[in-house]
């Protein structure tokens, strides 16, 4: 039985489990990615600090290791997430290291993080490996909106451009976040709030999610980057209001910190990537969006 929205919102990091020194460690397994977002910058760096960005990618083996390792040196981890650097379902990693995890360590919290494109028809799989909290990004529910957003998706072997992608990639979110939440996972939607693309449509994606079972949303500002290199990222004030109109339908988190994928410890106290995952590269490498 998965953990409920209450338990999580103890012992999970990004559910208010902080005010307990909860911790959690990113194991990054994911290396390749389905959709072409135009703000996601992925890399291999042991520098920038922000989603995206690894070490290094690991195989499922390894992710069990690290667990072990990061649960000898940080006791308060509670949660084992996988949030990349690629999409958890554009390959079979992440469910795999799962798989393995609830073997090794059933106590610890399954936490995954997907585009959702898939994860409908995987939905199955995901609910199958006990997954206790699974994050979202729904970035619009408009196709013209989310094709400002993301340039393409590669759906079953196939590109599609534009708004034609963007009406897939939103419709298998729909029906990935309304099965995985009617099935008892706890469902958080992230989504990347960019003023002058979504900064009207926020309501919107928050209403849409909510009635469909997403129990807390995120909010996170915008880094200039890629495509979006020129756009401005939105003011306090401006993340204020989104989160004010948002809370109207759904719980918001207020307290997201741009984890890389590869971050271990408790947020705000403590890292220790660079013990678990020996952090050695400087170079910058981006993973191919197919």
């Amino acid at each position: 039985m998965s953990n409920t929205y209450k338990d999580l919102q103890n012992s999970h990091p990004c559910f208010g489990g902080r005010k307990n020194n909860a911790g959690r460690i990113h194991l990054p397994v994911s290396p390749g990615c389905n959709i072409a977002c135009r703000f996601c910058d992925r890399a291999i760096s042991d520098t920038e600090n922000r989603p995206g960005v690894t070490s290094k990618v690991i195989t499922p083996d390894e992710g069990v290791e690290a667990l072990e390792k990061a649960l000898a040196i940080c006791p308060e981890i509670t949660v084992a997430g996988i949030a990349g650097p690629g999409d958890t379902l554009a390959s079979d990693y992440a469910l795999e290291t799962f798989r393995r995890i609830r073997e090794r360590f059933p106590h610890i919290i399954k936490c995954m993080s997907t585009n959702g494109l898939l994860l409908y028809e995987r939905a199955d799989e995901v609910i199958e490996v006990g997954i206790d909290s699974l994050t979202v990004t729904v970035n619009a529910v408009d196709p013209d909106i989310e094709a400002r957003l993301n340039k393409y998706i590669v759906y079953h072997g196939r590109k599609y451009d534009g708004a034609e992608g963007a009406k897939i990639l939103i419709e298998n979110q729909l029906k990935g976040i309304e099965k995985a939440a009617a099935a008892g996972i706890t469902v958080k939607v992230n989504t990347v709030l960019v003023p002058e693309i979504n900064g009207a449509h926020i309501e919107e994606i928050a209403k849409t999610v909510s009635e469909i079972g997403a129990k807390i949303y995120n909010i996170i500002p915008l880094i200039p980057q890629y495509e979006l290199a020129d756009c401005k990222p939105p003011t306090c004030a401006q993340i204020d209001v989104a989160r004010t109109r948002a809370s109207k339908y759904i719980d918001v988190f207020r307290h997201c910190q741009h984890c890389r994928a590869d971050a271990v410890g408790v947020p705000g106290q403590s890292e220790y990537g660079d013990q678990i995952y020996q952090r050695r590269i400087s170079g910058k490498e981006t993973f191919s969006h197919g």
